[in-house]
């Protein structure tokens, strides 16, 4: 069984995904288990551009000290797995638009997440026929309502109402949901560390791991980078990658040891590599609470302090 880190290739990896990464890292050596890397790229638009930044995000892991036990993992080449699972679970088509789903009668999950309603299962034969003519449809597969629960290593038990989600969307490409249950099934990954904004997905995600003979999961979901202003932290705030943070001289190490100050792991302005990390890692005592990224934290009189050290 193993763990993994799993990026997605929109954009250089920032100081919130190379924390998340490293904190990966942590839960499975700590384990004893091996740790994966899966680039999900199954987003077509951008597959073409997205094999440069994912070789930059591993090359940015790779600075950081960062190992994988095996070859890397490309959601793009394993369309045929995703339509193989497909076949063995109860589907039907969606004809419904973003803003009719958006417009239902449902409440939405903290994350913005609304449940789908079923409206489709409703439709008569005419009204399908209609809509077909005039759009793509979505396949769901068909969940009805039930709740799974999942255990966190941070939040606990996470019980969720399983809607009808989508499996592929109308564009033909597999739904997040879908591609990494099966990936991570295939993979043997039985530790998922990520951030908390996937908390509620997780019930979806594990139940359709269980719908499919896997067993789903351990998770650990963990706090997310900030902004000072609140939100979650994007490469538009500034100095936040590797290839910026180098621009202020603060190299592989020092931002390895920013990053392990903000999970307690390191003490202001001491250098520390991945192996003392691990010997003073302890999920439990890991922070709850969200890290506010501030400028100043790695300022030039920052990389000052460190630079003597």
């Amino acid at each position: 069984m193993s763990g993994r880190f799993a990026p997605s290739p929109t954009a250089a990896l920032h100081l919130g995904n190379l924390r998340t990464a490293v904190l990966a890292w942590l839960f499975a050596r700590s384990t004893g288990r091996p740790f994966l890397l899966r680039v999900e790229d199954l987003d077509t638009l951008r597959v073409s551009a997205g094999g440069d930044v994912a070789r930059q995000q591993l090359a940015d892991l790779h600075a950081l000290g960062l190992d994988f036990d095996v070859d890397v993992v490309w959601q793009s080449e394993r369309r045929e797995a995703y339509a193989a699972a497909i076949e063995g679970l109860d589907t039907y088509e969606c004809f419904c638009t973003r803003r009719e789903i958006a417009d239902a009668p449902s409440a939405p999950h903290a994350d913005g997440y609304r449940p789908y309603t079923g409206a489709c299962l409703r439709l008569t034969a005419a009204r399908r026929a209609q809509l077909a003519s005039t759009r793509r449809p979505a396949l769901r597969v068909r969940a009805g309502g039930e709740r799974f629960t999942v255990d966190d290593v941070l939040a606990g038990k996470v019980t969720g109402e399983v809607d009808d989600f989508v499996l592929v969307r109308n564009d033909g490409v597999p739904a997040y949901n879908l591609a990494v249950v099966v990936d991570d099934l295939a993979m043997g990954v039985d530790q998922v560390v990520r951030g908390d904004d996937l908390l509620s997905s997780s019930p979806r995600q594990a139940w359709l791991a269980a719908r499919l003979g896997g067993r789903p999961p351990g998770y650990a979901h963990v706090p997310l980078a900030l902004n000072r202003d609140g939100v979650r932290l994007a490469k538009r705030d500034g100095a936040v990658t590797l290839a910026d943070l180098a621009t202020l001289g603060m190299d592989a190490g020092r931002v390895l040891a920013l990053l392990a100050r903000s999970l307690g792991l390191a003490a202001p302005a001491e250098r520390v590599t991945l192996q003392q990390l691990l010997e003073r890692f302890d999920p439990l005592q890991l922070p709850r609470h969200p890290w506010v990224v501030d400028p100043s934290d790695y300022s030039d009189a920052e990389v000052n302090r460190m630079s003597i050290t």
